[in-house]
């Protein structure tokens, strides 16, 4: 490893995962840690939190796990003030929290409507109303918000409120860059594809296929030019080069992770 993020103190939310396996936000929590970073990896499940500790090696950098519910203002503040006394500052905002639910505006209830636009949407504008103060304060800053492809194509099924909260994810973070870039502050989006991560099994072929795992994987890898899917450790380590010193003249932009996916016209 080569140290890039030595010395920086990182939040990481969505840290833990829905089942076994490399979620985007367990990957990101490991891979900056193994970059040198203290991470304090926020999730809502302790248990996931706990696997995510098992799968770092501790040579480099740290984890200090500390479950929170994000989309409870409250509850985040205190989180940011915890974290701030407890590592002395926040270099780095990394936005993981998200999920969907099938169905477009006449199939999907009002309240699960408004649940999509808090889980996906609000839940990265609270952590960011929190953590941008002490980014200011310091002068400097890198966030990372993670949205989807779902948010600029469609993906093969219908979820209209999480692609709109994951387009809004990706407006709110080219906003938010331009705002605080003369304070120091960069933003971005990472846009994963269709990734082989824990809520395919646990969520996602339930959803659309019956509980099929195979054959929403087979349709999903079609869908590649690539020809395989990956996982979240390769957001994780997109999300560490936009939270890093390398990208210290990007701000207010996207980096996809699909495969190619998203580049098909068929």
């Amino acid at each position: 490893m080569s140290q890039r993020l030595q010395g920086k103190v990182a939040i990481v939310t969505g840290a833990g995962s829905v089942g076994p396996g490399w979620g985007n936000g367990r990957a990101a929590a490991v891979r900056f840690a193994q970059e040198g970073a203290r991470v304090f990896a926020v999730d809502l499940s302790h248990d996931a939190l706990v696997e995510t500790l098992s799968r770092f090696d501790g040579v480099a950098g740290s984890i200090v796990p500390f479950q929170c519910d994000v989309s409870d203002g409250e509850a985040v503040q205190a989180m940011v003030t915890e974290c701030r006394e407890m590592m002395g500052s926040i270099d780095i905002l990394v936005n993981n929290v998200g999920g969907s639910r099938a169905g477009g505006p006449v199939e999907m209830s009002e309240q699960d409507w408004n649940r999509q636009l808090e889980f996906n949407l609000t839940t990265t504008d609270l952590t960011c109303k929190h953590v941008l103060p002490q980014m200011k304060e310091a002068g400097s800053g890198a966030i990372v918000n993670t949205a989807s492809t779902s948010a600029i194509r469609w993906t093969g099924a219908a979820q209209a409120a999480y692609a709109a909260s994951k387009a809004g994810v990706i407006a709110f973070t080219r906003s938010v860059a331009v705002q605080h870039a003369p304070l120091g502050i960069r933003a971005n989006t990472v846009i994963p594809g269709q990734l082989h991560t824990p809520m395919v099994e646990t969520r996602l072929a339930g959803q659309r296929t019956g509980g099929d795992v195979d054959k929403l994987l087979e349709q999903r890898q079609a869908r590649i030019p690539l020809g395989f899917m990956g996982d979240g450790r390769d957001t994780a380590n997109v999300a560490l080069f936009l939270a890093s010193d390398e990208a210290r003249f990007i701000t207010g932009t996207e980096i996809v992770v699909d495969g190619g996916m998203s580049a098909r016209c068929d």
